[in-house]
């Protein structure tokens, strides 16, 4: 490989890249670039306006101190998980206090406009945890797990309490690596039936392998929906009694094509979908 092969990609050269000219959105480095963020959720506007500082909780305070050995000087931002955020700079830090001094509010869009929630029927081993990962960096707002015929059903409250906890810090740190600033909340297990009689006939979907909608007939159904929750089966499928009671409840069926999809596939695939027909994937 020659030297001029360094420099050129497809006719676009090193100087290119470092170009405010190749940027055709004009974004400050600032806001592309990976960033510490951190989640300050007691970080409110109006007290910040009078203060013009953030305290970081110890747990955030050690990632930033002892982790990531960020110092007295340095850029961070700061998030409170209800949708607003700060460019900060480190005023002091130590392994169980830091405070930031707040440069200024990011008022960019990043949430999708489309409020989604995923219903997920609850599947083996470590599959949920992508499935929630996945799902936040998408932009999923809600996440209700669902207790089905042919799902992995684990009933012990204790159990279940200690699975919530871990996927709610998942889904944390899905938030903080992708760029959002809204929690996404996750519910404690719920039975399917439970689950459709809170529905109340709000706007759903149910994605069947045994048919329904084609996808793209969702942006002319729930063309005026600013919320839509998404329903997706375990690996051993939805069963009989399950679809009748989808219908009863006045759910829309919708498929994702002719092949047989595992959990974890079709339901990154329906949001993804969903997004692109009626939230910011355009």
């Amino acid at each position: 490989m020659g030297d001029n092969d360094c420099e050129t990609r497809g006719g676009i050269t090193r100087d290119d890249l470092t170009s405010s000219l190749f940027d055709p959105f004009d974004l400050k480095i600032s806001e592309t670039v990976q960033r510490h963020r951190f989640h300050a959720p007691a970080a409110k506007s109006a007290a910040i306006e009078e203060a013009a500082t953030i305290e970081l909780d110890p747990d955030e305070s050690h990632h930033l101190a002892r982790v990531l050995r960020l110092r007295e000087g340095d850029t961070v931002f700061a998030f409170n998980g209800g949708g607003e955020e700060w460019e900060c700079e480190v005023a002091c830090a130590d392994r169980t206090h830091a405070r930031l001094t707040v440069l200024r509010q990011l008022d960019n869009v990043v949430e999708s406009p489309l409020r989604l929630t995923l219903a997920q029927a609850l599947v083996k081993g470590e599959k949920f945890d992508w499935i929630v990962q996945k799902s936040a960096e998408l932009g999923v707002s809600r996440i209700v797990p669902l207790i089905t015929d042919h799902g992995e059903a684990r009933r012990h409250t204790e159990r279940n309490d200690h699975r919530v906890e871990r996927w709610r810090r998942i889904s944390l740190e899905a938030v903080k690596q992708c760029g959002r600033r809204s929690l996404v909340a996750i519910d404690h297990p719920l039975p399917l039936p439970d689950f459709c009689r809170r529905l109340d006939g709000s706007p759903a979907v149910i994605f069947s392998e045994r048919g329904g909608h084609p996808t793209g007939l969702l942006r002319d159904i729930f063309t005026n929906s600013q919320s839509l929750t998404l329903i997706i089966g375990p690996e051993g499928g939805w069963s009989a009694e399950e679809l009748d009671l989808a219908t009863t409840a006045g759910i829309c069926f919708a498929t994702l094509g002719p092949r047989i999809l595992r959990a974890e596939t079709a339901a990154i695939t329906a949001i993804a979908l969903c997004q692109h027909l009626l939230g910011d994937m355009r």
